[in-house]
């Protein structure tokens, strides 16, 4: 069946200025960590990216290794552009990253422009496209000198491939040399993306600071906690959960008595709300101007309907911001 995108899509989406940029990005975006690769039932991953789009999300971020296997996610969403959105590819931001392993050999991972460019170089044929709209250099690289890395960005965007760069995971000091390197070599960083939620705050260390300066967006990956920051877990470990299907990223030692002590004193208090613990986590961190978008995950569609829900209610007071950071303390 032809599919054709909701009418209405694009009234009950936020969008927010990206940095000093002419770009604005939904305030939330689909990420594609999980759940699009060879593994995964092909119909799911179309039918998330549908709901996704017909609810306003604009912006679909991938890498070059997600899967499993590496590169599939970036296959299976190529596809998926082929079939249903070949006559909406401008109403979309297509974002991948380079900088973990993806091949054998001393060219395959981290920061050098050998690996940059040969890396989008294989993205863009595994989409199918001409040009990504954001291409990010994933991680540092403290052995490839940041001057490198960064006219290999400069030289991605040169050469059409990549609209706008960014990078991820990198530290309030390394951001500010990185983003004063592009500066200079006149290919702005647009975006940065660190992960960033209740309970990983270490952006709140200068790096938000750093980048409201110098006027970079960001966008938080990971905003609960890998599922941390929901309801799922208060009684128990569900079997479909992400800790009893793979347990690689997350597993049972995350779940101590006392992080459940936090997450239920966080549920009490966003049913106060009126929202799901998870509805107030999104909202916790689009309660700042210095977020430009926050990424979710999905594995149903109805997981994404539900993130939606978290707009309604970005507002927090200051009572309320007082008792999530003492809940949060150590």
């Amino acid at each position: 069946m032809t599919y054709t995108p909701m009418s209405n899509r694009y009234e009950t989406m936020e969008y927010r200025r990206c940095g000093n940029s002419g770009i604005k990005l939904s305030a939330l975006s689909l990420g594609l960590w999980h759940n699009f690769g060879n593994v995964n039932d092909f119909e799911n991953s179309k039918n998330l990216i549908r709901t996704a789009f017909d609810n306003g999300i604009t912006h679909f971020d991938l890498a070059n290794n997600y899967g499993p296997p590496p590169g599939s996610a970036e296959k299976n969403f190529g596809v998926i552009l082929n079939q249903d959105f070949k006559s909406y590819r401008d109403e979309m931001i297509i974002s991948t990253k380079a900088g973990y392993t993806m091949w054998d050999g001393p060219y395959g991972d981290w920061g050098s422009k050998k690996y940059l460019v040969s890396s989008l170089n294989q993205s863009l044929k595994r989409m199918n496209l001409d040009y990504v709209d954001i291409f990010y250099h994933h991680r540092p690289d403290n052995e490839t000198p940041l001057e490198e890395t960064m006219s290999a960005l400069d030289l991605i965007v040169r050469q059409g491939k990549a609209l706008y760069v960014g990078i991820s995971n990198y530290n309030a000091q390394d951001t500010l040399k990185a983003v004063n390197i592009l500066k200079q070599l006149g290919t702005p960083c647009l975006i940065h993306q660190p992960k960033y939620s209740m309970f990983v705050r270490d952006v709140e260390n200068g790096l938000l600071d750093v980048l409201e300066k110098e006027n970079v967006g960001c966008i938080a990956f990971s905003p609960l906690a890998q599922g941390l920051l929901t309801d799922k877990y208060l009684n128990g470990i569900p079997k479909d959960s992400r800790i009893a299907v793979s347990g690689i990223f997350l597993n049972e030692n995350h779940i101590t008595s006392e992080k459940i002590i936090k997450i239920s004193k966080l549920n009490e208090l966003a049913k106060q709300r009126g929202q799901k613990l998870a509805h107030m986590a999104l909202a916790w961190l689009l309660r700042d101007s210095k977020i430009t978008s926050v990424l979710i995950g999905s594995s149903k569609k109805e997981q994404i309907l539900d993130s939606i829900l978290s707009l309604k209610n970005t507002h927090f007071s200051e009572e309320e911001l007082i008792l999530i950071n003492d809940i949060l303390k150590d």
